[in-house]
């Protein structure tokens, strides 16, 4: 295991820290963090009380859809969330949250988008692939990711 990797992993698991920008989003000041990141509101699937979480955006295969990953796998909160209740908002940049829908891509269709994401950014993927076989406690391969990736497909405003 790397240090690196554990690191990463640690400040991944910190509340405090994942939480922070968060309030960037909530002031409208969301563009500092600039536009591979993106904050999502979900209900929670026990509570029903909104929650928020901001997440790296993987891939924007066209205007009205932005693809996400679960770090954390199919354990995290928000994962578990928008797979009780699909129904989420969006806050992109600065601009107010659009209504979405959240659909967990098949394994065909996340090994996909993994592979373009690893052709895109191949330096930001040989650092973080390390911190993500941290968290998932498993290696990501070529096929068969344990990442799981999730569409989010925006509405249109009515």
């Amino acid at each position: 295991m790397s240090v690196l990797a554990d690191f990463g992993a640690r400040l991944l698991r910190n509340r405090h820290l994942v939480r922070a920008p968060i309030w960037l989003y909530r002031i409208r000041a969301g563009a500092l963090l600039g536009s591979r990141v993106m904050m999502l509101e979900h209900i929670g699937r026990t509570s029903g009380a909104r929650r928020y979480v901001v997440l790296e955006v993987v891939s924007r295969p066209d205007p009205d859809t932005i693809v996400i990953a679960s770090g954390f796998g199919t354990k995290a909160q928000w994962f578990r969330n928008i797979t009780a209740n699909p129904h989420v908002r969006v806050w992109l940049g600065s601009r107010p949250p659009v209504d979405a829908v959240a659909q967990v891509l098949d394994q065909p269709a996340a090994d996909q988008v993994l592979a373009e994401y690893r052709a895109q950014h191949p330096k930001t993927w040989d650092q973080f692939k390390l911190v993500l076989e941290e968290t998932l406690g498993r290696p990501i391969t070529d096929t068969d990711s344990p990442l799981p990736m999730v569409a989010i497909r925006l509405q249109p405003h009515r």
